[in-house]
């Protein structure tokens, strides 16, 4: 009997085997908690990410600023908020990332579900 969650379309789940596929990722995210260390890694990109053993697919979704991508390589939301601080995104910029909408679309969205009636 399988344990893994059901698959949710257009869904990456955070599950065991995604922490374990992102945990330099997420790593190198957390280290980011730290201004001198959002300062190193903004001198030198390619250093830094190499410091922590980025695998191919992640260190080039760090390169083009691939939400998705660092999703799908194992980054956990809650550490690549970390890593969007830097770029100067917020967690709706995030959101929106992940949805495929616009900042302000997602915005409204949020609104909207914040105003519906509760179902009975």
């Amino acid at each position: 009997m399988s344990t893994r969650q059901p698959k949710i379309e257009g869904t990456t789940l955070f599950d065991g085997e995604q922490a374990i596929k992102g945990y330099a990722l997420n790593k190198m995210c957390f280290s980011f908690n730290h201004a001198d260390n959002r300062q190193r890694f903004k001198a030198d990109e390619e250093a830094y990410m190499k410091d922590f053993g980025l695998n191919d697919t992640q260190a080039q979704a760090i390169r083009t600023r691939d939400v998705l991508g660092l999703l799908a390589a194992g980054g956990n939301i809650y550490y690549l908020a970390k890593f969007a601080g830097i770029l100067g995104l917020d967690v709706q910029d995030l959101g929106a990332a992940q949805t495929g909408m616009t900042k302000d679309e997602f915005k409204a969205k949020l609104c909207a579900a914040a105003h519906a009636p509760e179902p009975h």
